[in-house]
C-alpha cells in the first residue's frame, strides 16, 4: 500500500512540477486575440477567446506578440501570470520566484537574529 501511495505522490510531483515554472495568459478582453509565442527559435500561434487562458507556455522565457504586431511584443521569464485586456498584456501577480516560501512566510523577524 506504501509503495502505491509513494508511486502516485511521485507521479503527481512529476507532472505538477513543470507548470509551475511556465507562463500563462488569459484573455480579459470581450474579442478574440491572436497570440504568437516566440520560444528559442521556434513560434506558435494561437487564438485566444474572450475568458480562454493558455496554460503551461514559455517554460525557458519567451517573447509573445499580440495580432502579429511587432509594437506588441512582451518578454515573459517563464513564471508569470499575465492578461490581455484592453490590447495590452498586464501582469496578474509577482513571478512564482518573489512568493516567499512555505518555511519564511509566518517566520517572525528578531533583531540581531542574523
Amino acid at each position: 500500500m506504501s509503495t502505491m501511495v509513494i508511486a502516485a505522490t511521485v507521479t503527481a510531483a512529476l507532472i505538477w512540477v513543470p507548470g509551475a515554472c511556465a507562463s500563462s495568459i488569459t484573455n480579459r478582453d470581450g474579442k478574440d486575440w491572436k497570440v504568437t509565442v516566440i520560444e528559442d527559435k521556434a513560434t506558435k500561434d494561437h487564438v485566444l477567446a474572450p475568458s480562454a487562458a493558455l496554460e503551461g507556455i514559455c517554460l525557458k522565457g519567451c517573447v509573445v506578440r499580440l495580432n502579429d504586431n511587432d509594437k506588441d511584443e512582451y518578454e515573459l521569464k517563464g513564471s508569470e501570470k499575465v492578461s490581455i485586456e484592453d490590447g495590452y498584456l498586464y501582469y496578474d501577480g509577482p513571478p512564482a520566484s518573489a512568493v516567499p516560501k512555505v518555511d519564511d512566510a509566518d517566520q517572525p523577524f528578531e533583531p540581531g537574529s542574523e
